[in-house]
């Protein structure tokens, strides 16, 4: 099967696409069977009513309105025939529990929700009359009510609102809904003014065709980016490197500037006054401490720019590498032009799940054993004994079952990309690569997938859990305690994205070899380490080229909103539609970039493994594109005029710290 300690073979003999094979089937089975888990969950609160009560509702005494009911021991007034009365009526709608989210208020089946108003006793007793439907608790008749004692705790307060149902969920609902303020108040405490509000949302609406048609301008731009993002690679990675060192060299001159400034200005002053005093001689001890501080800067300031240049000197044929690398993506986007579809179809998979899953979770709300509530002695329904892990185990399959999506996601793109690094001649790419490697995918590798998204909800839920505490402690807890937590969260989130990045690399070896989830991962880390430095430097210069991207397709967005939004004259009202937008335009580009960064990173691996075992021999041939032929070809006539300088013409020399062998005299890297 294959596992971190398996006996497979040490040294692993890459053969990129010849063999393929069912990998870690068992985790497939245990992921099988945890989401007939998740189903069955569904099923328990179709069959135990838990969707009937969501869906048609139920009153305080546990009768499901729409239907006929069975008798609950120890409620009184449950078992009822509800057949004809369809709606849940509230007494009291507008008594709301902000922090239970739930109404606070008796519950009962109607037939008809009440369309007027009904301001007295006399008022409900003709509506009971006529629509033979009453407002009062059951065992109150309706004519009595004027005359009735109970009329207080058991009617509705009046007046009572007029209230429309819902489409689907049959509760009457007021038609205004100015009780529910606090709702508001709790959602928009930015307001004080409600004219605000009102002026902000009118420019949403005024402007909603100009929104719709700038977030489609950002989806556009994003698609355009990642095709010509290899002809600008270079000039923004030379932008990047000019900022960061002048940047750096500016900070350290001025802070010596600032230093030297203010000892001269201390001297000057201390040569002019004298120190007698005790004031003076704070005012002098504080300004030699403050010139110390300066000095202090200084010098860490200047370290870091020598360091920063070091590393910029050792790492420009890195450098050199990602640019190569982002080159050959947009090919990649080019021959491949469905790749630009996976975050539709990741974003719709996570979607559909994610209204499954909710869907579930408020159908395990009306889901238990009936419980009167000791606080106003109403019914409800609860999980109770071990169905109350129910809860759990759904939670779980939300983070699991997320992972897993996203996971096939980068599996899918790690195969097709694999798919054209390795095939010789382009022009003989498989008709739908995207299609072959979801089909690979589903065949041979989901218990892969399975296996690397459990290892991350093992982290995840830890951090989460975490989180929830850190917040219940909020202004409880001392100052160590809430250290030790944020450290504990902050070291678990590092977890996880080395994790998600060890993981997708080791997905990418899986589609190169067909190996098992910790056999690739091993494998994968191996090369990973032999190639460090360029690591560091294609996620460093590559995720800011990125985040450039991201910058560019945002302020192109929000620069095209002003010109568009530029007829109204009311500037407030612009605030709102270019939020929406630039929030719009950052989501998409960082779907569409981050698209781009799985194939730059499979592009790598794939770069290295061929490096690695290949030289460019009769036999040996590289598979690498032209691109990066060129950086291989550059980086070995370096290295000979280094040999040659050296005077050891017959030392086999590494390109860049070992992780090349030179291809033999004579040949060719075509």
């Amino acid at each position: 099967m294959g596992c971190c300690g398996s006996t497979e073979r040490t040294k692993r003999e890459w053969k990129p696409l010849e063999d393929r094979s069912c990998t870690d089937l068992p985790w497939f089975l245990l992921f099988t069977v945890f989401c007939v888990g998740m189903g069955s969950i569904f099923g328990f609160t179709i069959a135990t009513g838990g969707a009937a009560r969501l869906v048609f509702g139920y009153d305080s005494y546990g009768n499901t309105c729409g239907q006929r009911n069975e008798q609950i021991e120890g409620v009184r007034l449950s078992g009822l025939d509800q057949t004809d009365k369809k709606y849940v009526f509230f007494l009291d709608p507008c008594n709301i529990d902000i922090v239970q989210r739930k109404i606070k208020s008796m519950a009962l089946c109607v037939s008809v929700c009440p369309d007027e108003e009904l301001k007295t006793y006399q008022d409900l007793k003709r509506f009971a009359m006529h629509n033979g439907s009453e407002l009062c608790s059951y065992e109150l008749a309706g004519h009595k009510y004027p005359s009735l004692p109970e009329r207080f705790d058991k009617c509705p307060k009046l007046p009572v609102p007029p209230s429309k149902s819902l489409p689907v969920f049959n509760r009457c609902t007021p038609v205004d809904i100015s009780c529910y303020a606090k709702f508001a108040e709790a959602v928009v405490t930015f307001v004080s003014d409600n004219s605000v509000l009102h002026r902000l949302i009118a420019g949403v609406m005024a402007s909603k065709e100009i929104i719709v048609g700038l977030c489609l301008l950002a989806l556009v731009l994003s698609m355009i980016l990642m095709v010509i993002i290899r002809y600008i690679s270079a000039v923004l990675v030379w932008i990047l490197t000019a900022t960061v060192v002048l940047g750096s060299l500016a900070g350290t001159s001025i802070l010596w500037w600032l230093y030297i400034d203010h000892r001269l200005t201390v001297n000057e002053t201390l040569s002019k006054e004298t120190t007698e005093t005790k004031d003076a001689k704070e005012e002098a001890e504080m300004s030699r401490d403050n010139a110390q501080a300066l000095l202090v800067y200084a010098i860490a300031a200047t370290v870091f720019t020598v360091i920063l240049l070091l590393l910029m000197l050792f790492m420009r044929k890195r450098v050199a590498l990602t640019i190569a690398l982002f080159h050959v993506a947009g090919k990649v986007f080019i021959h491949l032009p469905l790749l630009t579809l996976q975050p539709f179809c990741t974003f719709l998979a996570l979607l559909l799940f994610w209204l499954y899953w909710s869907l579930v979770l408020l159908f395990l709300g009306t889901t238990g054993n009936p419980v009167q509530n000791e606080e106003t002695g109403l019914t409800e329904f609860r999980l109770t004994g071990p169905l109350q892990y129910m809860t759990w185990y759904h939670a779980v399959g939300l983070i699991w079952i997320s992972e897993f999506i996203l996971a096939c996601q980068q599996m899918t793109v790690a195969g097709a990309v694999v798919t054209y690094y390795f095939t010789r001649d382009k022009n003989k790419l498989p008709l739908t690569p995207i299609l072959s490697s979801v089909l690979r995918l589903m065949r041979y590798h989901l218990g892969t997938v399975a296996k690397g998204s459990f290892i991350i909800t093992l982290v995840k839920i830890p951090r989460l859990v975490l989180m929830y505490v850190h917040n219940q402690l909020k202004g409880k807890e001392n100052a160590c305690a809430r250290c030790m937590l944020k450290t504990c969260i902050c070291c678990l989130w590092c977890l996880e994205k080395c994790l998600n990045y060890l993981n997708q690399n080791a997905y990418a070896a899986t589609a190169i070899n067909s190996t098992s989830f910790c056999t690739s991962a091993r494998d994968a880390f191996v090369i990973l380490v032999e190639n460090a430095l360029r690591v560091a430097a294609i996620n460093a210069v590559g995720d800011f080229v990125l985040f450039l991207g991201k910058i560019l397709i945002v302020t192109s967005t929000a620069f095209a909103g002003v010109l568009l939004l530029n007829y109204q004259r009311d500037y407030a009202e612009w605030v709102l539609p270019l939020i929406i937008v630039c929030l719009f335009a950052f989501l998409v580009a960082h779907c569409f970039l981050s698209m781009f960064e799985i194939v730059v990173d499979v592009l790598f691996l794939c770069f290295a493994i061929d490096t690695k075992y290949n030289d460019g021999t009769p036999g040996r041939e590289f598979y690498m594109d032209k691109a990066l032929m060129e950086f291989v070809e550059n980086s070995r006539k370096l290295e000979r005029v280094a040999e040659r300088g050296r005077s050891r013409p017959t030392e086999v020399v590494s390109v860049e710290g070992a992780e090349m062998k030179p291809m033999a005299p004579g040949t060719s890297s075509a």
